[in-house]
């Protein structure tokens, strides 16, 4: 949607290409290119891995949002519990335990969260207290409901279309509305944030907004939304990867 700012000869430069043809699709790699490499990023350590769903295990644009959350933990003088959501390979959940949260992180999928603590460990966080669970998020959601479990921190990455470890079915415009629900249920009386995250394509900022004004009109504090981007280093323009909006109180 947009023209390239390098030229063709530093594309070419590239060690893997991710291609899409109709139904298929492969990354194109170069020899000599590892399996897997570490990066350090916003002070965390990360596995990086091409995989066959395009992903590579990091989403940078991310990182203002890690920080945002960050401050808010720091700054709030007392213990704040997190509950991460849809936690893919746990960037939030390192940046919030790093903080000094309690996190518990909540994926469906048994390789992102092996990936996750995988993560945790390079980074130096294996010892922190994060509790990894291997579920469904909204019938976890349900189960901590009855068990009377709270968080002061909510954080999550709900994705267009999915299925959880027992092949429950996922589809955000039939599932949202109610997980919310649910999430705000499993609140504290004083929460401190709750960050909601998009990827779904044709969903806008202001839909997910709209979603928080309730808990805005209950509690006050502040809503933010806006695009997730990344800036490109030489030219300066941000690019856009997605849409989040947040609650802090």
């Amino acid at each position: 949607m947009w023209r390239k700012s390098l030229p063709e000869k530093e594309w070419q430069k590239a060690s893997a290409v991710f291609l899409r043809d109709g139904k298929s699709t492969e990354w194109k790699v170069k020899p000599g290119t590892p399996e897997k490499w570490s990066i350090d990023f916003g002070s965390l350590k990360f596995w990086i891995r091409p995989t066959a769903f395009k992903h590579t295990g990091l989403f940078p644009e991310q990182l203002g949002n890690w920080e945002w959350f960050s401050n808010l933990i720091k700054k709030s003088g007392r213990k704040i519990s997190v509950l991460n959501l849809f936690g893919y390979t746990g960037g939030a959940t390192l940046a919030a335990a790093k903080a000094g949260a309690e996190v518990c992180h909540v994926d469906g999928s048994k390789t992102a969260l092996g990936w996750a603590r995988d993560n945790a460990e390079l980074s130096g966080l294996a010892d922190k207290p994060v509790r990894w669970i291997l579920d469904d998020a909204m019938a976890f959601v349900k189960r901590e409901i009855k068990r009377g479990r709270r968080y002061d921190g909510l954080i999550m990455d709900p994705p267009a279309f999915g299925h959880g470890p027992a092949g429950e079915m996922w589809k955000i415009e039939e599932s949202f509305l109610p997980f919310l629900d649910l999430c705000q249920q499993v609140l504290t009386d004083q929460p401190l944030f709750v960050l909601i995250n998009g990827y779904a394509s044709g969903y806008s900022a202001l839909a997910y907004e709209n979603n928080l004004l309730n808990l805005q009109k209950k509690l006050g504090g502040k809503i933010e939304k806006g695009e997730l981007t990344i800036q490109e280093s030489k030219s300066g323009r941000l690019l856009p990867c997605g849409i989040f909006a947040r609650w802090q109180n």
